[in-house]
């Protein structure tokens, strides 16, 4: 979608995800696997300690990099888990069914009380509803690796790439704090921080999870940081595939009221108001995410993917809506107030006190 952020478009009209798509086709791979080869190499433990760290959710995706590194490449990597707030139960079995396929893993449970207000103040500050949770996947890993004198940590796909942003890091296979900060905390990290402190009853202690080191501490520890996705061509269907038959993973029964597919992001009911939030600021939803991941696959036609979008995209998560009060301890009108902040008013308006779209997709702009 045009309005994605750092998003960016060629002579063709072509944004920089199907650039990428293309360019990946032809794109020599050989040396990024020696590079992938290298690091892995340099960082294999001459003591009987894990060579390396995934974050990992029990999803597809983490469990295809352990799987590959452990069965591929002969490494001992080390799986951490942090604990989301409202955990679903499909997402639980997938969790304990990847544990049990063969991996050491650690279940990290950060002070809730600290995440929960993180969340609502994410939600409130930037429209991200487990902001917390997204600091503690960065900072709690980060500091388990520290504690465990772990050097290497291998995050799945770099999503500015693979599905359109930035490109800076197109040819560079590692990656900073500064770049986990302002891509993926959108740049936030401080202002809700700043929010929390405030707060008589967290302690500084209790932060302690959700901190980043700082620039020495990763020197210090010889730290770095990584995406699969740069070493080989990433998909996602692919990693689906594998997880499915190596490592336990089910799909839903049920389909999804927000995209038609049934096999990922099952691990948190915070994600549904989040693809909601990304659907009223920017006017995409998470059906218009997937149809551009099977578009660039190549298994699906941009109509038969505008179809999708226009079935799917438009969900508000009625059925959670009381969860989420409750979860945030807010009110119905406290709630919709936040909503009402980050609706795009360009693109939506207001029908019976529910955002609607003044766009059709791909029609209006560029989808």
């Amino acid at each position: 979608m045009s309005t994605r952020p750092r998003i960016s478009f060629d002579e063709r009209g072509w944004c920089n995800a199907c650039q990428w798509m293309e360019e990946k086709k032809v794109l020599n791979w050989d040396p990024r696997q020696k590079e992938l080869e290298e690091l892995l190499q340099k960082n294999k433990s001459k003591t009987g300690n894990f060579d390396c760290i995934v974050p990992v959710s029990g999803g597809k995706d983490g469990s295809y990099v352990a799987y590959m590194l452990k069965h591929k490449y002969g490494m001992t990597p080390l799986a951490v888990t942090v604990r989301p707030a409202l955990s679903l139960e499909i997402g639980d079995k997938n969790l304990h069914q990847f544990v049990h396929s063969g991996y050491d893993h650690i279940h990290l449970t950060p002070n809730m009380k600290v995440m929960d207000r993180l969340n609502k103040y994410g939600f409130i500050e930037k429209g991200f509803p487990y902001y917390g949770w997204l600091i503690a996947i960065m900072t709690a890993v980060i500091k388990t690796a520290e504690n465990f004198k772990i050097p290497l940590l291998f995050y799945g796909e770099d999503g500015e790439i693979e599905y359109g942003g930035s490109t800076e890091s197109k040819n560079k296979p590692l990656y900073d704090i500064n770049y986990m900060k302002r891509v993926y905390l959108e740049g936030g990290h401080e202002k809700v921080f700043d929010r929390i402190k405030q707060d008589d009853d967290i302690s500084d202690a209790d932060l302690s999870f959700f901190k980043f080191p700082t620039e020495a501490e990763i020197f210090e520890g010889g730290l770095s940081f990584t995406h699969w996705s740069y070493f080989e061509p990433w998909d996602s269907y692919r990693n689906y595939i594998i997880a499915k038959e190596h490592c336990g993973l089910t799909e839903k029964e049920e389909g999804n009221l927000d995209t038609f597919t049934n096999f990922s992001q099952n691990d948190q009911a915070l994600y549904a108001l989040h693809a909601y939030m990304m659907y009223l600021k920017f006017g995409f939803g998470r059906a218009t995410q997937d149809a551009g991941i099977e578009i660039r696959r190549g298994s699906m036609t941009r109509d038969q993917a505008l179809n999708l979008v226009k079935m799917y995209d438009n969900s508000y998560p009625l059925d959670l809506i009381d969860t989420y009060l409750e979860y945030y301890q807010m009110t119905k009108e406290e709630f919709d107030s936040v909503l009402d902040k980050y609706a795009n008013k360009d693109l939506f308006e207001k029908v019976e006190g529910i955002w609607q779209p003044k766009f059709t997709p791909g029609v209006d702009f560029n989808i």
